[in-house]
């Protein structure tokens, strides 16, 4: 075991396992937050592996995941837009996981690019921090929207209504 693994193994029961945890439990305020989370996480494990390893497989399932990652939580606060009407997640906690989105990827990808010189490895890992930074944010954007555009129980739905 190297230190890239030992970072991964840390990151994935420190960083992974409880966004995992809150994203299987809880309401969906809480849920759909913290699914993004652990995509961004899972996807900088991947990448400390590929590191520790030296495989560049993981690499590409990091930059796969980075990129259908946010989409998912796209589709989960569109499917779920009426329950985040009712319940909104707190701002608060919304700018939190975002703040550590933002912490987390260049914490990790910075000294991957440097570990990784000048190539087509370091476009890469640049790409897969933007696109995790940039769902991190269309994410949190999202699910901001769909608080606001829900139905909350008791509200007319389109082409639902008797007049």
């Amino acid at each position: 075991m190297n230190g890239w693994t030992a970072a991964g193994a840390a990151s994935l029961l420190c960083g992974v396992a409880p966004a995992a945890w809150c994203a299987a439990t809880g309401p969906a305020r809480r849920r759909v937050p913290a699914q993004n989370l652990t995509t961004t996480f899972l996807s900088l494990v991947f990448l400390l592996l590929a590191q520790g390893f030296r495989r560049t497989a993981y690499t590409d399932t990091a930059l796969v995941l980075s990129a259908l990652g946010p989409a998912g939580t796209l589709l989960y606060a569109r499917l779920l837009s009426d329950e985040l009407a009712y319940h909104p997640p707190q701002s608060r906690s919304l700018r939190t996981v975002t703040a550590l989105s933002y912490l987390a990827v260049p914490a990790v990808l910075l000294p991957l690019c440097l570990v990784t010189g000048p190539g087509r490895a370091m476009v890469k890992l640049l790409v897969i921090g933007a696109l995790l930074i940039l769902g991190s944010w269309g994410a949190a954007q999202a699910v901001t929207a769909a608080a606001t555009a829900g139905h909350p129980p008791g509200a007319p739905v389109e082409g639902m209504d008797d007049g």
